[in-house]
């Protein structure tokens, strides 16, 4: 039984998501998140308000379904299928953030200085959650997609536009953590 609750290696969880992609392209569909967000605008009737929520977004059924997947799978993963373990980091990393103020450093995912709900309902943590909501969702919807869907469905049929919005993830991801982060929790 241990070994379901290990991580799938690559070479199992790479050739299934390849599947997934060859199964969504053979049906003419494409994957990514963020475009589940419209939908559930135009459900609730901002079409009405404005034209880009204004489509048909029962096409879109089975995206949403996909959405359910990833919450009930995170759900089975995290709950049923996991064992708390370290993080191997690497000690540069841990110092690095220990430095900032970081307790515990691999002994979680997800550290309490960041996602408990005394650092989420801080004016610090409300700031970066209002203005890091405020940037993905303008990052969104200005490069025509998510991060899952440019660099998973876009990069798979080999286009240029989604090659070019993943570089600019990564880019604004290293400018975040080299330049950013230091001066928000330095």
């Amino acid at each position: 039984m241990d070994y379901i609750l290990q991580p799938w290696p690559w070479y199992v969880a790479g050739p299934m998501m390849a599947l997934i992609m060859f199964t969504l392209i053979y049906f003419g569909k494409t994957f990514g998140m963020s475009s589940n967000l419209r939908t559930f605008c135009t459900i609730a009737g901002a079409g009405k308000k404005t034209k880009f929520f204004d489509f048909d977004w029962k096409a879109q059924k089975w995206n949403l379904v996909v959405v359910v997947g990833a919450i009930l799978g995170g759900f089975i993963a995290h709950f049923l299928l996991s064992v708390p373990t370290d993080i191997d980091l690497n000690p540069a990393t841990v110092e690095s953030l220990s430095n900032y103020g970081f307790e515990n450093v691999g002994k979680s995912l997800l550290p309490a200085e960041l996602y408990s709900w005394d650092a989420v309902l801080s004016l610090k943590g409300l700031s970066i959650l209002i203005i890091g909501g405020f940037l993905v969702g303008f990052g969104t919807r200005y490069a025509g997609g998510c991060t899952s869907g440019h660099a998973i469905t876009g990069l798979s049929n080999l286009q240029l536009p989604s090659l070019i919005a993943v570089i600019g993830f990564f880019l604004g991801g290293l400018i975040m953590i080299h330049l950013l982060f230091p001066i928000i929790f330095g």
